[in-house]
């Protein structure tokens, strides 16, 4: 980085005067409690902002405090976020919160350093409430800071790998306003989020276009950097429609990995050696016997396969129902549940897609 002090003082300028005029209006914006903070940037991982605003706005009239988020059931968090995927991010927000009650007193640490202390706070959502809410000179380093500075640097370092993060913090640290760190860094995601979006993008009309190198060298799409991901790895499961005069048999997955906690039909993976659909049917059955002591005669539901994308895999699975007595749930952590009361359960989007090709729902 090889700009001018006043080359520094020209671009904060343009960029927040930009910012004063042209800024997102966002319910998280309206005022800078950490609280609001910290709920609205922990949604927006991996979510978009007008999805988010909804989710938002109903989480705060649930738990309005640090306080009522600590004490509420993690079930009723669960159920407020259903549908934004990605459950840890809710668990984690209650965890901090019962941090912030049993050991500070409710008193908000104010440094990024001791944020970061909180469960579920990395350095972004640290740097962002310590830059918007206590005024600090920290960088929020998300994909947008990625992106904005990646082109007006024409920065080359791969952002997939996790020591880059601190050639930007570098970068940042730089440019960052002192007088108003935190308008600076949303002023970042409100230009990534437009003129510098990583699609489409509209540089030449940016309020920074003349601080921007990979526009004036032609090379705005090279940046930033950033190997591509593994496509994930296909998984085949067979899904259980367990029916009985009580209702669907829903079990609660483990209380670590991936879902944790919430309920699902049984699922069964299907082995790859087992390629025959009645013989998978056969194996299904067996194995739900061993952990209920329940015989099955499971039979293909007829219904279209349904696909859901995970980070790291994507679940094919086939429905397969049951009709059976209700019997005791003495081996697994599971209930009968009738249809009509389905929703009041915690379900993963996964689970309403299962429910939707069944027609008892809507993904």
């Amino acid at each position: 980085m090889n700009w001018s002090q006043d080359k520094i003082r020209a671009f904060r300028k343009a960029l927040l005067d930009w910012y004063d005029a042209e800024k997102r209006d966002l319910p998280w914006r309206r005022d800078q409690d950490p609280y609001h903070i910290l709920i609205s940037e922990t949604m927006l991982q991996q979510t978009q902002v007008a999805t988010v605003i909804p989710y938002y706005e109903r989480f705060l009239t649930l738990f309005p405090t640090v306080a009522a988020l600590a004490a509420a059931p993690e079930s009723a968090v669960l159920k407020a976020w259903e549908g934004l995927g990605y459950y840890s991010r809710a668990r984690n927000l209650q965890r901090a919160a019962k941090q912030l009650v049993a050991d500070h007193g409710g008193q908000w640490p104010q440094t990024a350093a001791a944020l970061r202390e909180l469960s579920g706070i990395g350095p972004y959502t640290a740097g962002a409430i310590a830059s918007i809410a206590f005024g600090q000179v920290e960088p929020a380093i998300d994909g947008n800071a990625f992106r904005v500075f990646a082109r007006l640097f024409c920065i080359p370092d791969d952002i997939a790998q996790p020591k880059t993060r601190a050639v930007f913090d570098r970068v940042i640290r730089q440019v960052i306003d002192p007088a108003r760190p935190g308008d600076f860094n949303q002023a970042i995601m409100d230009l990534g989020a437009s003129y510098m979006r990583a699609k489409d993008p509209d540089p030449a009309h940016s309020p920074v276009a003349a601080f921007d190198e990979s526009l004036r060298t032609g090379r705005v799409l090279d940046f930033p950097v950033k190997t591509k991901k593994p496509r994930p790895r296909p998984v085949p499961y067979l899904a259980l429609a367990v029916h009985s005069p009580a209702g669907y048999l829903f079990v609660q997955r483990p209380s670590t990995g991936m879902l944790a906690t919430l309920w699902m039909f049984p699922l069964f993976e299907c082995p790859p050696d087992i390629p025959m659909l009645d013989h998978q049917l056969q194996a299904a059955a067996a194995q739900f016997e061993a952990s209920s002591g329940v015989a099955l005669h499971l039979a293909d539901g007829g219904f279209k396969p349904v696909r859901h994308t995970f980070t790291h895999q994507q679940w094919q699975m086939t429905i397969v129902t049951a009709e059976t007595e209700a019997f005791a749930l003495d081996y697994l952590p599971g209930r009968w549940v009738p249809a009509t009361e389905v929703d009041t359960l915690a379900l993963p989007t996964v689970q309403k897609k299962l429910l939707a090709a069944m027609g008892l729902g809507e993904a």
